[in-house]
């Protein structure tokens, strides 16, 4: 652990023939990124030839994640050189520049001055820089810190609230596009040092819950309830929507002719819904039991499903444990601040009178006096803060619910709560228009799970032994094709929608899970035919100074600026291009390895060994901050 402190950093730099101690620049981590390390010997370089301000200098640089491109790059304009054409200066910087460590020599490419690290210091620094902190390597925790200066004052709390289904309905591919990159965004902040709160938000009350029980009055099944009750549930629920359909019709004509509807929901399954929504509500012990056998039945089936996917939520709330003192909270106030009104039996709010035309009016309560989702999910937020004390909370959730959180944040911010409302954020993500005619009919989140695996078997029975390294037994076979459609989706923007195809997501070239976990199993196996412990001192890192080596190495260093960039903006697609970038290159080292022959050559077998070890520990730790789990050999 010496290069966890700067005291041990500088002396590895020192034996590495770098000058003493590191220069020191505003925002320069040299802890918990070693591209800072070059950074802020660049900047002290540039600081010196031009004699500019230092901040000056140092914001000039930004990262290059092009290979062949340069590892840092100074962009000759906000370096504010005055009478000098941008061109000419970087011109100017290359001919000037120093011909010693830790950089080879730059090249010019119009106004951008593109410089390598040297081949010769980057092994001897980043070997056992990434070895020092394995699975901490890309993340600064202390960033999740109260107070970043007082490690002992606790961490920052975030609420993180995906995937969130409703029971009794289909796992959607919204829902499933919200638990992939929800479990991305939690693992994100817990990198980070943020102590997390992972919430699945269950829609377990409302009118749909009384459409269940109409269902279960005409269609249940005890045996088949008995025997799949997450599935038949779905089914009673598919049956009773068929069943309500003309009566549907019948609102939604009523609607178009701005007729009253009140006469139409007095009758039939309507009625049914709504009578026993408010029995619910008014927490009578028959309706209760009834609808706490289906809720039990729901959770375990999701707990035992999300198991295989690798993710634990801390906390399964739903609709139904919003407090009554809550929901008289938020009606009591709004009230008091001449927001609440009643019209035509219900209760709203018309955001239009409150600078807010957008959001239109919306409904809080219904005539009969139950409340909507809307009331629930404000209520929910003071529940929330008064259970965890929370500095941001986040609804990971799809494009299309923007306005609801609007109304949240506004509704908040009518009661006076701006603390709370600037602590929410919306996390959207566009739609899924489809995974292909293999995954048309899943209903489940088991439905996918299985498909996943069914997918990569078939796929596999058709590629060349040769180049599979991973076993392909059932249980590998399922997290590789697990890993297929998580990287799948991951490798798309959030605001961007897709649509899937099996053979694309299973391929084992390119940006897929397939390719990411085939890649981890073949470091694996080379790696287990040299299973002795790495002495970093004693290592020969001039055998890494050729050209294949080094850009691994440049790849390897870029990872916590990757991450960092990712940390912004919640993106998962920047991780995945990365891995890309780093499997790639393993790839194409691994296979030059099998040209050559290393017999007898103990220095340079043991120098590899530790850099495929650490390039191990680097996809390890981007894999998983991906939500994939890494299989073994």
């Amino acid at each position: 652990m010496a290069t966890c402190s700067i005291t041990g950093l500088e002396a590895l730099l020192h034996k590495a023939g770098l000058d003493t101690p590191v220069p020191v620049f505003p925002g320069a981590d040299i802890v918990h990124n070693p591209q800072d390390i070059f950074r802020a010997y660049l900047a002290d370089t540039l600081q010196r030839l031009i004699d500019c301000d230092r901040s000056v200098a140092y914001d000039a640089i930004q990262p290059s994640n092009v290979t062949g491109a340069g590892d840092l790059v100074v962009v000759s304009p906000r370096l504010r050189v005055k009478d000098v054409a941008p061109k000419d200066l970087a011109a100017d910087l290359a001919l000037k520049f120093p011909r010693s460590p830790p950089f080879s020599c730059p090249f010019v490419d119009g106004i951008h001055l593109r410089v390598l690290s040297s081949p010769n210091t980057l092994p001897r620094l980043l070997l056992p820089y990434i070895n020092d902190r394995k699975a901490s390597y890309g993340y600064d925790e202390t960033i999740g810190l109260a107070d970043q200066l007082n490690p002992e004052g606790g961490q920052r709390k975030i609420v993180i609230e995906f995937s969130s289904p409703n029971m009794a309905s289909n796992f959607t591919l919204s829902h499933w596009r919200s638990t992939l990159v929800g479990a991305f965004v939690a693992n994100l902040f817990d990198r980070f040092g943020w102590n997390v709160v992972r919430m699945n938000y269950l829609g377990d009350w409302g009118k749909q819950i009384g459409l269940l029980v109409a269902g279960w009055q005409r269609f249940a099944s005890e045996d088949d309830f008995q025997a799949s009750p997450a599935r038949h549930l779905l089914h009673v629920f598919s049956q009773v929507q068929e069943a309500f359909k003309p009566e549907q019709e019948s609102l939604k004509a009523a609607k178009g002719e701005t007729k009253e509807t009140a006469q139409i929901e007095s009758h039939g399954i309507a009625a049914e819904r709504d009578d026993f929504f408010k029995k619910m509500e008014d927490r009578e012990p028959e309706a209760l039991a009834l609808w706490q056998r289906f809720r039990d039945a729901t959770v375990t089936n999701y707990i035992n499903s999300y198991a295989r996917l690798g993710i634990k939520f801390d906390e399964y709330s739903g609709e139904s444990q919003v407090t009554q003192a809550s929901l008289d909270e938020v009606e009591s106030v709004l009230k008091e601040k001449g927001a609440y009104e009643e019209s035509e039996g219900f209760w709203i709010i018309d955001f239009s009178k409150h600078d807010a035309k957008r959001l239109a009016t919306a409904k809080l309560r219904y005539r009969n006096g139950t409340t909507t989702y809307l009331l629930r999910d404000i209520a929910a937020v003071l529940d929330r803060y008064k259970a965890h004390a929370f500095d941001r909370m986040i609804y990971v959730a799809g494009a299309e619910q923007e306005m609801h959180f609007q109304r949240i944040i506004k509704a908040l911010q009518l009661m006076d709560r701006k603390d709370l409302a600037d602590k929410i954020q919306h996390v959207s993500f566009a739609r899924i228009t489809g995974l292909g005619p293999s995954f048309a009919d899943c209903a489940l989140l088991d439905d996918y799970l299985e498909r996943c695996q069914s997918s990569v078997q078939e796929y596999m029975a058709g590629e060349n032994p040769e180049d599979v390294f991973f076993k392909q037994d059932q249980d590998t076979l399922g997290s590789i094709g697990l890993s297929a459609l998580q990287v799948h989706d991951l490798n798309h923007k959030r605001t961007t929608g897709y649509s899937g195809d099996v053979k694309t997501m299973m391929n084992l070239q390119g940006e897929t899970g397939t390719a990411f976990q085939n890649c981890y199993v073949r470091l694996l196996s080379v790696l287990s035919e040299h299973p002795d412990d790495i002495d970093y001192a004693s290592l020969d890192y001039s055998e890494l100074e050729t050209e294949d080596y080094t850009e691994l190495l440049r790849i390897m260093a870029q990872y916590p600026d990757v991450a960092a960039a990712s940390y912004k903006t919640m993106e998962p697609a920047g991780i995945v291009g990365y891995v890309f970038r780093l499997v790639d290159q393993l790839m194409i080292t691994l296979d030059d390895e099998q040209d050559h022959d290393c017999e007898g050559r103990e220095t340079l077998v043991r120098a590899r060994m530790a850099l495929f070890e650490n390039a191990r520990q680097v996809l390890e730790n981007a894999l998983k901050l991906l939500g994939v789990t890494p299989v073994n050999l």
